[in-house]
């Protein structure tokens, strides 16, 4: 059927005028930068860099299934030694090398968690500062768990240890929760969970690692900001296995083993079997980065309500971190076939991480991706798998006091929401506490973004005094 001339010039004419409207409502945003950087404070900066240097220095690789509660008891007489006033005046459990602090309060209503973990990953490759020598130069403390996450666990017990100092009684209980089995997603931190429960206590609120102050979090966006994870998705290890007689190399058949996993994982890749869509905390995200980007940038994310599907589209070419907000992901990461270079193997396997979005869950994400994989005659096996947690209320009350906090402290930043594409202790939280958000408040820049689990982490020292006196005022703030 034609279109008549008439009704295409009509919708040119729509299209123009939206264009237009967008365009008047960019124009009369103002433009705005983000300069925030840490105010000069030499001597408090280099007193926490001495105290987490130690820190850094005493080793607690976590290893997967592995408990050595004497390495974290080590730690744990290091943490009793640097901050004394906290052991002195909070009430201390100890749970197979997992901390979990009480400082009542004069209220019991609303309990605040503060955590991060001690444990860190294995420390690999060549150094330019040995991993557990927790050097103190070019202004940054060096070594692992620098920034993942002894960072924050010095932060928040420097921050009791001084409002103990000054006499203070927080209104609220306040908690400090710090598990050694993060970095394998262990039993550590369901212990402390347990133990709350057993005691009956619902935090309020749960402040864990996870966001932080991101330097350049989107291509586009420059400057510092405190992006603050709201949820966590999904993840799901997966196995694929396809099977067939084997044989010898030099007579090869069609649909090996091989073939069929390669094929599959070139059909995924090549056409996303996943749903793409913008969650309103990522609508809401990209509406407070907007004033900051380019023109370009900034004709679209505050012209949502235009360009919505658009920008989903492009994410990918702007940003793999954006994009993996708007769509559950699957990574390959590990195969496997035959033990000799001229034998066609009997039984070859691919192995993928998947991260599931709320709109897309568990269950069906699951379903989609073996019924895919099942087109070529390849059978699925889940290692392990959780659902994605439940996002905190962006416009309630718990959240905006974070925000609050964060401009109180570091002003100028703007805070925004974003998605945790990782995995943190805070989803164990979930079960006991409505309002789980994950910010540390560091600032992570490029350098120290590439270093988290890989070579020469490190993290910048002038940027603790911000991080302690974060904590002191969200302790402050609990009423």
């Amino acid at each position: 059927m034609r279109i008549p001339g008439s009704v295409i010039l009509i919708c040119i004419l729509v299209l123009a005028a939206l264009l237009l409207v967008a365009l008047l409502h960019t124009l009369f945003v103002p433009k705005k930068t983000s300069d925030y950087v840490p105010h000069p404070d030499e001597a408090r900066a280099r007193s926490y860099a001495e105290k987490l240097s130690r820190m850094v220095a005493c080793d607690t690789t976590s290893h997967q299934g592995e408990h050595d509660r004497e390495k974290f008891l080590k730690f744990h007489r290091l943490l009793e030694e640097l901050f004394p006033l906290v052991h002195q005046h909070l009430e201390k459990t100890e749970i197979d090398g997992n901390l979990l602090f009480k400082w009542e309060g004069k209220h019991h209503d609303r309990p605040l968690v503060l955590m991060s973990h001690q444990d860190v990953v294995p420390a690999e490759g060549e150094w330019i500062h040995a991993p557990f020598s927790g050097d103190i130069a070019d202004g940054k403390v060096w070594g692992r768990g620098a920034s993942d996450t002894k960072c924050s666990v010095m932060g928040f017990f420097q921050a009791v240890e001084e409002l103990l100092a000054d006499g203070y009684v927080p209104d609220q209980d306040v908690y400090l929760s710090s598990s050694c089995t993060e970095e394998w997603a262990g039993d550590g931190c369901p212990k402390l969970v347990n133990e709350l429960k057993r005691r009956g206590v619902r935090p309020w609120l749960v402040c864990d690692e996870g966001g932080g102050i991101i330097t350049d979090p989107i291509g586009g966006i420059h400057g510092n900001f405190a992006m603050v994870g709201v949820f966590e998705k999904g993840k799901a290890d997966v196995r694929f296995t396809a099977k067939g007689t084997g044989g010898h190399a030099s007579a090869p058949s069609r649909g090996t083993p091989i073939a069929r996993t390669s094929a599959f994982v070139a059909d995924v890749e090549k056409h996303n079997p996943f749903r793409v869509k913008m969650m309103p905390e990522v609508a809401a995200m990209f509406r407070t980065l907007a004033p900051y980007a380019g023109f370009g940038l900034r004709y679209v994310f505050e012209n949502l309500w235009l360009f919505r599907g658009l920008l989903t589209r492009m994410m990918p070419a702007i940003s793999a971190q954006g994009a993996a907000m708007l769509q559950t992901t699957i990574a390959f990461t590990m195969q496997s076939g035959s033990d000799a270079v001229n034998v066609i193997p009997q039984e070859a396997t691919v192995s993928a991480n998947m991260r599931f979005i709320p709109h897309q869950g568990m269950d069906e994400s699951l379903d989609i991706i073996q019924k895919r994989a099942e087109k070529y005659g390849l059978t699925m096996e889940v290692l392990h798998k959780n659902d994605y947690t439940a996002p905190i209320d962006i416009h309630g009350e718990a959240f905006q006091l974070v925000q609050r906090v964060i401009g109180e402290t570091f002003e100028g930043v703007a805070g925004s929401p974003y998605v945790m594409t990782g995995a943190t202790d805070a989803r164990c939280y979930q079960e006991i506490c409505d309002n789980v958000v994950r910010f540390a408040p560091v600032i992570y820049g490029p350098e120290q973004m590439k270093g988290m689990h890989g070579i020469n982490e490190n993290i910048e020292y002038n940027c603790l005094p911000g991080c302690v006196d974060f904590y002191k005022n969200l302790i402050g703030e609990m009423r």
